[in-house]
């Protein structure tokens, strides 16, 4: 019989997002920048109301920062040499998905999930640039990211929840890791499953964060196969949306991820996923015969639920590979290191 005592390898992982995790804290500006919270809250609310649609971008480039880091087998391969670790290496929620690309470094915002896709980046700037009116060299990126996202889906009507706060800034980013581990729109329910898992989120994550897409919209060429090809698609959904999305050009043509209500944070997601009204193949894969449809059903019929998973996951998610201590630094301008 296998053993289910856990390798030293695991071991190692939980070890690391323990400490990273246990160094977070909702206070953490309490003293060195009392007003920091209220800062980014206003900037975010003023940006959401004069877009709505940019709550559902600043979201997005949390998830897009938190999700490229060391996965499960690069731990393994670390704990072979873990003296050699090098904790800038470990990226997560650490704002690396900001930085721009210079003659002698390539970032993340032209790996092909990000590329012409991730925007919001004005609006980090402005928020960087009012914290730093107040606190100078304080608060990092990463956290105005995280900080960010909340508000956004506040300013929406979705769910407040406290973030956990004292991420440091990457001082480096990895086009192939962001390549290789954001989630494309055309994975199976058990390529999200695994794709998640690696960055250790449980199945009730994954799907109470896909709930995010209740705002937003996205691109014709990632959701063109499906609303042309698949059989698990309501014969009208399909039809009204490729009005905007023909069988070939219009790659940038926007269609609302939520039909429904695409510019309010509420559980209209689930429900259009139980009628078969997924716009992403990825969508529709959470309702479509397999392990997660009985809590896609639960999350369309009790908002208070989704609500209540979804703000758990984003803490959970949050926690993804901190920098924290004296690891990485505080950039001055989001954009580059200092």
């Amino acid at each position: 019989m296998a053993s289910l005592r856990p390798s030293p390898c695991a071991l190692l992982f939980l070890f690391f997002v323990a400490m990273a995790s246990a160094q977070l804290s909702p206070t953490f500006y309490n003293t060195s920048c009392p007003d920091v919270l209220s800062t980014i809250q206003s900037v975010v609310a003023a940006a959401v109301a004069n877009e709505s649609r940019m709550g559902a971008s600043l979201l997005r480039l949390h998830f897009h920062d938190c999700f490229v880091n060391a996965t499960r087998h690069e731990w393994e391969l670390i704990c072979e040499e873990a003296n050699d670790l090098d904790d800038d290496d470990t990226q997560g929620c650490d704002g690396s998905v900001l930085l721009d690309d210079t003659a002698n470094f390539t970032g993340e915002k032209n790996a092909f999930p990000n590329k012409n896709s991730i925007r919001g980046f004005d609006v980090v700037d402005s928020i960087k640039s009012q914290v730093e009116a107040i606190c100078v060299q304080v608060v990092s990126c990463a956290d105005i990211l995280a900080v960010a996202a909340r508000d956004s889906v506040v300013a929406l009507g979705g769910p407040s929840y406290t973030v956990q706060l004292g991420r440091r800034d990457a001082t480096t980013a990895s086009l192939s890791a962001a390549n290789s581990n954001l989630p494309p729109p055309t994975l199976s329910l058990s390529g999200l499953l695994s794709s998640f898992s690696s960055k250790g989120l449980s199945s009730i994550d994954m799907v109470a964060l896909s709930g995010a897409h209740t705002i937003g919209s996205a691109k014709c060429s990632s959701f063109r196969n499906r609303i042309y090809n698949e059989a698990n698609i309501d014969a009208s959904f399909a039809n009204s949306t490729q009005a905007n999305c023909p069988s070939s050009g219009g790659d940038d043509n926007l269609s609302p991820l939520d039909v429904v209500t695409p510019t309010v944070f509420d559980n209209s997601y689930f429900q259009n996923l139980v009628s078969e009204k997924g716009l992403l193949h990825s969508d529709q894969q959470l309702y479509n015969g397999g392990s997660t449809d009985s809590l896609v059903t639960t999350y369309s019929e009790d908002t208070d639920t989704f609500f209540s998973d979804f703000a758990t996951a984003m803490v959970n998610m949050g926690n993804i590979s901190p920098l924290t201590g004296t690891d990485g630094e505080i950039r001055l301008n989001c954009r580059k290191i200092n």
